[in-house]
């Protein structure tokens, strides 16, 4: 006896190319955008002098692992093929990033929030970097669980091989990689040869263990 089930219609390849596109260039975005961030933030260390707290390098820490979650997709677009899997591994890591990098910044606006309390650090466009941060961190929950949430129409097993694509992506990677060699260097200067980087640091750590500096 013959089955009268209804095929079930699915997305064709252009569907599937347009979408994946779509998901591969905001990964490519996301992870630029963060990555920029820490850049601003290690800008405003070297130039102006303004040195990072604890906390301030636990916030840099989640931007990054933030930006390395849509990383882990772009450099999976990189081979031609996402999956869903691939967009729930990226996108869940840096969920959890944004999420703690929100507590984090919070965190430390309440430590700032009493009348009369000037905060840590100058603030930039009327807020302090940690207000901006977790203002961003919670943008970025927002977006992410959009993406996630749509993910069944959006996620596309195929990304364009073109020049162009594989150019950006690679670039992006080597940009996130570049600002996490820097902030690794930033974070040394800063602490030395110490376990422990003080809660309100006043210098370059290093360079009074070495000797360069009294």
């Amino acid at each position: 006896m013959a089955s009268s089930t209804t095929p079930t219609a699915v997305p064709g390849p252009v569907a599937h190319t347009f979408l994946g596109t779509i998901q591969y260039w905001f990964a490519c975005f996301f992870a630029a955008g963060w990555t920029a961030i820490v850049c601003c933030g290690l800008g405003v260390q070297f130039l102006s002098w303004d040195y990072p707290c604890p906390l301030c390098m636990i916030q840099r820490m989640f931007m990054l692992l933030a930006a390395l979650g849509a990383g882990y997709i772009v450099r999976r677009g990189l081979t031609g093929t996402l999956s869903g899997n691939d967009y729930m591994m990226g996108w869940g890591l840096a969920l959890v990033a944004c999420i703690g990098g929100g507590f984090t910044a919070w965190r430390q606006t309440m430590l700032h929030i009493l009348p009369g309390d000037k905060g840590y650090g100058a603030p930039v466009l009327g807020l302090h970097m940690y207000v901006w941060a977790w203002i961003l961190f919670m943008a970025s929950v927002v977006a992410i669980g959009v993406v996630m949430a749509l993910a069944h129409l959006t996620a596309g097993r195929d990304t364009p091989g073109s020049k162009p694509y594989r150019t950006v992506g690679n670039l992006v990677l080597w940009f996130l990689a570049l600002i996490i060699a820097v902030n690794l260097v930033a974070v040394f200067l800063e602490e030395g040869f110490h376990w422990f980087l003080p809660d309100d640091p006043t210098r370059y750590q290093f360079f009074h263990d070495i000797g360069l500096l009294g």
